[in-house]
């Protein structure tokens, strides 16, 4: 590498590590992490959720929630600032070190991007919090595009396995990974031929998505088959799926919200209209394995059951604080009802569970939640990658603290993951939700 392009290295990357620098402390001394849009702090941008097991990311129809979720980023509010002395003279024992890697090294080394966003990582390492993250542009592409509620894939709910290999979590209704015959379950080893074990999950969704109308072939395999086989699937624009409802027997309301997309509230409160309109005895609301999402419908579904209370409030590491609020008139602010919750319950999940507990609402029932209550700014960068960067902590409007501790439920049912296994159709958390409303403890 010639002395120019070492400069020119040399100055790129003292300007990234000066805007990060400058990045923190803009949030940091202007607070909010958020555009506000009104009086009552209606939000527009999306708080972010840590990842929950399984994952909730539609693939090719769509891959988060998540964490998690996803967000529509807002721009950096300056320009990359010019390299300072100090900053240069702090880092010159990098220079020193990538020098002489660059003149000893046996064998070919990363390319400038590359270089870029290894040193903006460890960074990142060095602060120590795991939501102050970097997010490249391919998988920041899939995140903006999950956050709006619709996206062009095959139609499935996926996750990592432990073995390595992409697995079906579930597919959405008449999608067309239902269509083509996968099954929860199934493990993904390879897409059109090439292999996708040990990928990163975004890194895997990305080779499955494309454009509707579209082929893709999978590569599959399935417990209790001795051979993979192909499956070839025909993308499709769909909807992510996020509110499931039923009207049950015994008269109780049961809806469940998989994840705060931009339509969320809205599609929550339309099965809500339904349900509703049918007199049940009570409704409950799952939220096990929902990983979050957007601030902004946290609060929207929160003020769906809630008349004016404080949904959640925002505190600064001065000490200051914002607090949010829900309003009266909504149409489900009197029915009885009862909240389902589990460990992958995370980010608006915990608002909304921990503002309908302390106002005492709804019960929580399962068991503790994971604990995601840092709020993330997201910045985007100039090549279509995105820095959030931690600015606040969540606390429930009973000041209960939702970082590192979650939420604890009111009535405690566990259900270990090996139960859920080897009998899935039986449901404990449900069954004593089911009592609660029926028989009021």
């Amino acid at each position: 590498m010639d002395r120019t392009l070492r400069t020119f290295l040399k100055v790129l990357l003292v300007s990234i590590v000066v805007l990060i620098l400058a990045v923190g402390m803009f949030a940091a001394g202007f607070g909010s992490a958020y555009v506000l849009t009104g009086q009552d702090a209606r939000l527009t941008s999306p708080s972010f959720s840590a990842p929950a097991s399984p994952t909730a990311f539609p693939v090719p129809a769509g891959d988060h929630q998540q964490d998690d979720p996803a967000a529509v980023p807002t721009d950096t509010p300056f320009s990359t600032p010019a390299p300072q002395s100090d900053a240069q003279e702090t880092f010159q024992l990098f220079w020193e070190a990538w020098d002489l890697v660059q003149r000893n090294y046996y064998g070919d080394l990363p390319d400038l991007q590359e270089i870029t966003y290894a040193a903006i990582r460890g960074m990142l390492d060095a602060i120590d919090d795991k939501y102050t993250a970097f997010i490249e542009p391919s998988v920041a592409a899939i995140l903006e595009e999950d956050a709006s509620g619709e996206f062009e894939g095959i139609g499935a709910f996926v996750d990592v396995a432990e073995s390595g290999k992409l697995m079906i979590v579930d597919t959405f209704k008449d999608s067309p990974a239902k269509e083509a015959g996968l099954q929860p379950g199934d493990r993904v080893v390879a897409v059109d031929g090439e292999s996708i074990v040990g990928d990163p999950l975004y890194e895997s969704i990305g080779k499955i998505r494309g454009p509707a109308e579209s082929e893709v072939t999978l590569t599959v395999e399935r417990e209790g088959t001795p051979e993979t086989f192909n499956v070839t699937v025909t993308r499709a624009r769909l909807e992510i799926p996020i509110v499931e409802m039923e009207m049950r027997e015994d008269g109780v309301a049961y809806v469940r919200l998989r994840e705060f997309s931009a339509t969320a509230s809205a599609s929550l409160e339309s099965e809500l209209e339904i349900l509703l309109e049918q007199n049940p005895e009570g409704l409950i609301l799952d939220l096990r394995q929902n990983p979050g999402g957007w601030l902004d419908q946290a609060i929207d579904v929160t003020d769906l059951f809630l008349g004016e209370n404080v949904v959640a409030i925002e505190r600064f590491s001065d000490g200051s604080e914002r607090r949010f609020r829900a309003h009266s008139g909504d149409l489900a602010e009197k029915v009885p009802m009862a909240v389902l919750v589990n460990g992958g319950s995370a980010s608006a999940s915990e608002i909304v569970a921990g503002a309908l507990q302390d106002h005492g609402r709804a019960p929580l029932i399962g068991v503790s939640t994971f604990g995601k209550g840092s709020v993330q700014r997201p910045f985007k960068l100039s090549d279509g990658s995105e820095l959030r960067v931690t600015v606040a902590l969540w606390f429930t409007p009973g000041n209960q603290r939702i970082q590192d501790q979650g939420l604890r439920p009111d009535i405690e049912v566990p259900w270990p993951e090996e139960e859920r296994r080897e009998s899935p159709e039986q449901d404990p958390q449900l069954e004593r939700a089911i009592e609660y409303i029926l028989e009021g403890e």
